[in-house]
């Protein structure tokens, strides 16, 4: 029974992201506020969150090439501005999440915190090569003013403390980043959680990649990792996969309190396992007949 319990999960998880094609990255998304001082601005397919302060502004990824001018805009209908951003919290290195780095800190002077992992992909804007999503991964305008940050690190600026958990898995630089917000007395343990799905390549299976040996052992330590946090709201790299847009539908009912889900990011981890499961499985169905099987990129 749980056998088949974990491959209808992949079964379920697999629909979900091959619906989500590039062009549903850039689909309209109203900005709105997701609690206290966190704000949504990204698109509908790929997350941006805006953390605000007196002291400045943070802001988690700015998604593709083609996300800057609905993330400026997204910033400035909420009142703020794009010039008070200070720091640029990137999850991982993919065009999808990084692409538009460069035209955010070109705008706002921000510094720009990444794992040593992901430092050389965002300098030179050329995708990892050993990345099994190589030949599909798009490069990047090169992104200037970088910092590296380490695993547990604290980012402060004012009021704001961002702690910053490597997730390595879907990429070797992945991270999540957790805080805290307030609204009406009551504050909440924020996650925001990189992708934690294994995913082989055209030519590269997830299982016994040569550039990432490891990445088995990295992807379920970064799921063990996700389920473990404090996590009160879960905002996803992709804001579908962590359910993002089922509670934000009870918001009208119920304000943003609709966006607690103390579940979330245990139920989010539970994906990401049975996909895991999945992509072994056709891997090793693969390696049978010598040629590897690409996945849905989430």
């Amino acid at each position: 029974m749980k056998k088949i319990s974990v491959c209808l999960s992949a079964i379920v998880i697999a629909a979900s992201l091959a619906t989500a094609s590039a062009a549903d990255w850039y689909a309209p998304q109203e900005p709105f506020a997701v609690y206290g001082n966190t704000y949504y601005v990204g698109t509908g397919g790929i997350s941006a969150l805006l953390i605000t302060s007196a002291a400045g502004h943070v802001l988690i990824d700015v998604g593709g090439p083609k996300s800057p001018a609905q993330i400026v805009n997204h910033i400035r209908t909420l009142g703020f501005k794009v010039e008070d951003i200070r720091y640029i919290l990137n999850s991982h290195a993919h065009h999808d999440h990084g692409g538009g780095i460069a035209e955010l800190q070109k705008l706002s002077g921000a510094a720009v915190l990444a794992s040593p992992a992901s430092l050389d992909i965002l300098a030179s804007g050329q995708a990892d090569k050993t990345d099994p999503q190589f030949p599909g991964l798009e490069p990047m305008t090169p992104v200037a003013k970088l910092r590296a940050v380490h695993d547990g690190e604290v980012v402060r600026l004012g009021p704001i403390a961002l702690t910053a958990h490597f997730t390595p898995g879907h990429t070797k630089g992945g991270t999540s980043w957790t805080w805290q917000s307030t609204e009406n007395g009551r504050t909440a343990n924020m996650v925001y959680a990189d992708s934690l799905y294994a995913l082989s390549g055209e030519t590269v299976r997830f299982s016994d990649n040569p550039g990432f040996p490891n990445a088995q052992a990295a992807v379920e330590g970064s799921i063990a990792t996700v389920a473990s946090l404090k996590c009160d709201i879960l905002v996803a790299a992709h804001p579908e996969l962590g359910g993002l847009w089922e509670r934000k539908a009870r918001q009208p009912a119920r304000g943003n309190a609709a966006f607690i889900d103390q579940d979330g990011c245990r139920n989010y981890a539970a994906k990401a396992r049975a996909w895991l499961a999945k992509t072994l499985l056709d891997d090793a169905a693969a390696a049978k007949k010598g040629k590897a099987v690409p996945s849905h990129q989430p």
